[in-house]
């Protein structure tokens, strides 16, 4: 049967069934929630605690060597991974915010490491900038407290030694001076990277187009806080909290120790820039070239003035004076500072060292009077009623002496050159096995360099200690010869009291022969002098000690220092000064001064596209870093 049918149409395709895997049968996976509060407080209080007391990578190192070691602990304690969720933010599930830091916490670009140093909170994750801060000022306030402590309990015991036990007072425990200090630098360091960042987002803020108007506005204070030196300078501030401590003699050396190096670091500024020597035209006529420092110039010179100023100090101002430091030096003038002889008759009383110094400016004090002999002439006055104190060691002097300081430092012998060789034939080698003994303990470090070139370090070990004993002698020796060579040649009211000073300056030069591994020992002295020369000009009414003076020379100090690492990190030379500073900043304990070069090369590599406040080795950085899809 035949069918008459419309014009024909294609059939709708049927699409091919097909059977789902075994995987696809499972549920399809949700999207994650938002994230919830947390029910309990473990996790909230787990990571503020980590992030205020360690980082990811030292975390990490302590649970490889430590935590996975005990069975105990390692159930215990958190997971590598679980802390780096922590510090990049997360709860430790595993849902963590968007960042832009790597599981170590650092960024995944290869700029510099001061971008997320000092980025603060902005893609940085919980290891912020202020976290790094707090964590760092409880640690030194850890350290310091412990070492200080450790400190007194030492210096306790060592001189306790055969000496009966007396009571102590005990004190509030806030009123303690370790814990003042420990305080104080701490709250040093926490301040001066808070203020250092603030002032340098202000100034990146104020640099910003959208600012224009307050720049215009506000041209004075605009260009105040725009300044590349404004956060340094401001966060120097931070010095104020060293008022913590009680206003004792630490507190001061630190002030004038600080004070010296900011004032070198200004010095080598100077220097570099050729504000010091000048330009002189370089061979040929093509430009100029900066003058060098002369060969003879150096800290060496600062000896002349500081040891005529500290023996004038010794001799007029006892309690102006360095005890320990002149100390030092008695014991080391046996030839001329005598003991008391075994056949001492009882009753006598014998001048110690500080007595013969006191009488000594009471002779300069009348004018040197002439010195009569009692072995000569028994029956007349040998000595104004002034200086009886000496009357042992004049009783006994040689009768061809004639004058009394002669009398009073070397009785037994006539000639004062056969005295100064004889102190230099038996010091040096007092002096020199002690500072062979000091410096090889400072050079125990060094071992690895012992193994592999030990002639080097002997030879450079035994001229140190050589050059150094000369020093000493020499300087030690001609401060006391010098008195009497004073005496015999000059008029007795010529400089009648300067004269110590004078002996003091000659000592000095013997610095020269030291001139070029020195430096230390002369900065010691030179602070030791400002130190005692600043008391003895209040003592004397020269100038009035204003109320927290030192705290306000050590916010000066550092803001020389920042300014200058500020300018030009080359002109702090030490490389452990340059990363110290870097660390107070908070830009990681590191040289970035010398990595400028090797930064500059690297900041066009990889993918990564940034924003850069400034570019140098000593200042901050603000970058954000985004990831190119």
């Amino acid at each position: 049967m035949t069918t008459i049918a419309g014009p024909s149409r294609p059939s709708p395709t049927v699409p091919r069934l097909e059977i789902p895997s075994s995987d696809a049968l499972s549920r399809p996976p949700r999207p994650d929630p938002k994230p919830r509060p947390a029910t309990s407080t473990a996790d909230p209080v787990l990571r503020n605690a980590l992030r205020y007391t360690i980082s990811a990578r030292e975390y990490e190192v302590l649970h490889k060597y430590i935590i996975s070691r005990s069975r105990l602990l390692r159930k215990r304690a958190p997971t590598v991974n679980a802390v780096e969720r922590y510090m990049e933010g997360g709860d430790g599930s595993g849902r963590t915010r968007t960042s832009s830091i790597g599981s170590t916490g650092r960024p995944k670009g290869r700029g510099k490491g001061k971008d997320k140093a000092t980025s603060g909170g902005r893609g940085s994750g919980g290891d912020s900038y202020n976290a790094r801060a707090i964590r760092h000022a409880l640690r030194v306030f850890i350290a310091t407290g412990l070492g200080s402590k450790a400190y007194e309990t030492i210096i306790a015991r060592i001189k306790g030694r055969g000496q009966p036990n007396s009571p102590k007072q005990r004190q509030p425990f806030y009123q303690s001076s370790t814990l003042r200090l420990s305080l104080s630098l701490s709250t040093i360091l926490l301040l001066y990277r808070l203020l250092f960042r603030f002032l340098t987002r202000l100034r990146a803020h104020l640099l910003d187009a959208s600012a224009s108007p307050f720049r215009v506005r506000n041209p004075r204070t605009s260009s105040t806080l725009t300044s590349p030196y404004a956060p340094a300078i401001g966060a120097s501030l931070a010095g104020l909290a060293l008022g913590i401590y009680p206003s004792k003699q630490l507190r001061v050396s630190v002030t004038i120790a600080l004070l010296f190096r900011a004032l070198e670091f200004g010095w080598n500024l100077c220097e570099d820039e050729g504000m010091i020597w000048g330009w002189k035209p370089r061979a040929g006529g093509k430009g100029m070239v900066k003058r060098e420092r002369p060969w003879w110039w150096g800290s060496w010179m600062l000896q002349p003035l500081a040891f005529g100023q500290l023996l004038h100090a010794t001799i007029f101002d006892r309690e102006s004076s360095p005890y320990e430091y002149v100390n030092f030096i008695w014991k080391s003038t046996a030839e001329y500072l005598h003991s008391a002889p075994k056949n001492l008759p009882e009753g006598v009383k014998w001048p110690d060292a500080w007595e013969i110094a006191d009488n000594l400016a009471q002779m300069a004090r009348l004018n040197w009077p002439a010195f009569v002999s009692p072995t000569l002439f028994p029956d007349q006055p040998t000595l104004p009623s002034s200086l009886a104190a000496v009357a042992p060691l004049t009783s006994q002097a040689h009768p061809l002496i004639t004058s009394l300081s002669c009398a009073t430092l070397h009785p037994s012998d006539p000639s004062c050159l056969r005295t100064y060789l004889s102190c230099w034939l038996r010091s040096f080698p007092r002096m020199g096995r002690f500072f062979l003994l000091f410096y090889s303990m400072l050079m125990l470090p060094r071992y690895k360099m012992l193994y592999n070139s030990p002639l080097r370090l002997l030879n450079r070990l035994i001229s140190r200690t050589l050059r150094l004993s000369t020093f000493a002698t020499g300087a030690i020796s001609t401060a006391w010869a010098s008195i009497c060579f004073f005496q015999t040649w000059l008029p007795r009211h010529f400089l009648a009291t300067q004269r110590f000073f004078l002996s003091g300056f000659l000592a000095g030069l013997w610095a020269f022969i030291e001139r070029k591994e020195g430096r230390s020992v002369f900065l010691y002295s030179a602070r030791t002098s400002v130190d005692s020369l600043w008391k003895v000009g209040v003592k004397r009414r020269w100038w009035r000690a204003m109320k927290g003076g030192d705290l306000w020379l050590f916010v000066l100090a550092l803001a020389i220092t920042g300014a200058v690492y500020e300018r030009d990190a080359r002109a702090v030379r030490d490389g452990r000064w340059r990363k110290s500073i870097s660390w107070v900043r908070g830009t990681h304990f590191r040289d970035w001064g010398m990595e400028e070069d090797v930064d500059e090369e690297e900041e066009g590599e990889g993918d990564e596209e940034y924003e850069d406040e400034d570019v140098y080795g000593g200042r901050r950085y603000e970058r954000r870093y985004v990831k190119e899809e």
